[in-house]
């Protein structure tokens, strides 16, 4: 299977390190690279030497014949890359979000019932273990019902990226569409729709939102979440939940060295064992993700559904559109409120 990578920075290294990993046990191999810096592209081509080298991704797609390529440009690129890639018949993995704008989702999704090809998004929290473990939970009723959730995605400034996009809105889509994302994001996978949700926010002198609280309704279950990018670009990056049961609480603390832990109500701690495909830390990407385990597993996903004829359902584009819509009303209100205060 041959496949293109458009975009070698951060997110391009992780992919770019998961798909090598990949290779070894896969019929995989990254025959084309893309990126407009030599450097990042000389440093992805160390892992694949004989892939050919572009400076720009429209370059790449209208060149190369690809089984698929991986899209892990800036947010705002990412709409017109997967729609030249549809429209040449490629298979597509997009990082989230998968797009910005309402239209923009409009066009994507007709592109792809046009084209008939697979489009995963890289919602890559559904791919964690913890979180899964918690969805596992959740799903079996394994502590009785869910009553609660928080959830943290805390980060300091968003200062690595290329050109400084991330403080641009209509680029990055704020730390709403960014970040907070992730969180929405799983709370959707897990418990569907919310019924209604409010919002609450701050902004940087620039305007741009760079925290948001969001309170949900599932039916029974009422969900927090808080994503932020701090006005410090030291602040350390963390993601965290807990899960409030009938039976336990659930809590991750991604930090920790023992992240996940069970608090009984009969008093009982443990820590639950689980099982890392691919336990592997690297900080070349340059980004506040260092273990690529859950990248390695969201890509293999991706790469069995092709092989094996299978259609997408951990998070296929339509999955990550929803995300993005949810994203953008809780954006609009996070603006109204900064606003009226």
């Amino acid at each position: 299977m041959k496949l293109g990578l458009i975009g070698c920075g951060g997110m391009g290294t992780t992919h770019n390190l998961s798909l090598k990993a990949l290779s070894t046990k896969m019929n995989v191999e990254v025959t084309a690279l893309a990126d407009c810096r030599p450097e990042f592209l000389e440093k992805a081509a160390i892992q694949w030497p004989n892939a050919r080298q572009y400076k720009t991704g429209m370059e790449l797609l209208e060149t190369e014949s690809l089984d698929s390529v991986h899209i892990c440009l800036p947010s705002y690129l990412h709409t017109e890359h997967a729609l030249a890639a549809m429209d040449k018949g490629m298979n597509v993995f997009v990082e989230k979000p998968v797009c910005l704008t309402e239209e923009e989702a409009e066009k994507l999704m007709d592109a792809q019932k046009r084209n008939g090809v697979q489009v995963m998004v890289g919602q890559v929290v559904r791919s964690f273990d913890e979180y899964r473990y918690l969805k596992e939970c959740y799903d079996t009723g394994r502590f009785g019902a869910l009553k609660s959730i928080t959830m943290q995605r805390v980060s300091g400034d968003a200062a690595w990226g290329y050109e400084d996009w991330f403080h641009e809105e209509g680029k990055s889509g704020s730390v709403v569409l960014d970040l907070h994302v992730h969180d929405l994001d799983f709370l959707r996978y897990m418990l569907g729709e919310p019924d209604s949700f409010d919002v609450r926010a701050t902004a940087f002198s620039s305007g741009m939102i760079n925290q948001i609280f969001t309170a949900y309704e599932f039916g029974k279950v009422f969900a927090i979440t808080e994503g932020i990018w701090d006005i410090s670009s030291s602040l350390p990056f963390e993601a965290s939940f807990h899960a409030c049961f009938e039976e336990a609480s659930v809590v991750f603390k991604g930090r920790e060295e023992t992240p996940l832990t069970i608090y009984k109500n009969d008093g009982r701690i443990e820590h639950p064992r689980l099982h890392r495909e691919y336990d592997v830390n690297d900080d070349s990407a340059g980004i506040n993700i260092s273990n690529l385990g859950p990248y390695y597993t969201e890509i293999k996903y991706f790469i069995q559904c092709l092989q094996e004829g299978k259609p997408v359902e951990v998070a296929p584009l339509e999955e990550g559109i929803q995300s993005v819509r949810q994203a953008i009303r809780e954006w609009k209100r996070a603006k109204e409120y900064v606003t009226k205060r």
